[in-house]
């Protein structure tokens, strides 16, 4: 979120929402380093669920419909309602409230940290960035979205 301007897509604040979410479930080390090991600032699994669906609605309504507004193309949309629909059917079979750990070690979850992956790749490339670069706090991602 350093290259391409953050807010040259109307809805770039919903965009920077999503793609901190998809970020932070599609890096393992993450996920090890930072949700396993319990460090704060970064919320767990299931605040970047929501960050990821809760503002977009995403858990019902496909992607495509935001495509010109959160999303720069069908592309972008079609990898983000992949990885919505696996790490969702993830959430609700583990539960909401589920710890970190029973994700990380549902047997489907290799296929959805994989397409959080792809469509991670994909916006961060569309917007300039480094998509290996580490996921950022929530309290940057908040700070992000209130300039520009």
């Amino acid at each position: 979120m350093g290259g391409m301007p953050l807010n040259d897509m109307p809805w770039w604040r919903w965009r920077s929402n999503v793609r901190s979410a998809l970020h932070m479930l599609s890096d393992p080390v993450f996920h090890q380093e930072t949700w396993l090991a319990g460090h704060e600032g970064y919320g767990d699994v299931t605040d970047a669920v929501y960050r990821l669906v809760e503002d977009t609605w995403l858990d019902n309504w496909s992607a495509e419909k935001y495509v010109g507004t959160i999303f720069r193309d069908s592309g972008e949309a079609a990898l983000v309602d992949v990885a919505v629909l696996r790490v969702l059917r993830i959430m609700h079979q583990a539960g909401a409230d589920a710890p970190v750990s029973a994700y990380l070690e549902h047997h489907g979850w290799p296929e959805a940290v994989r397409a959080a992956r792809e469509a991670h790749v994909r916006m961060a490339t569309a917007d300039g960035d480094d998509p290996d670069a580490p996921p950022r706090s929530l309290d940057v991602l908040r700070i992000m979205t209130r300039s520009a």
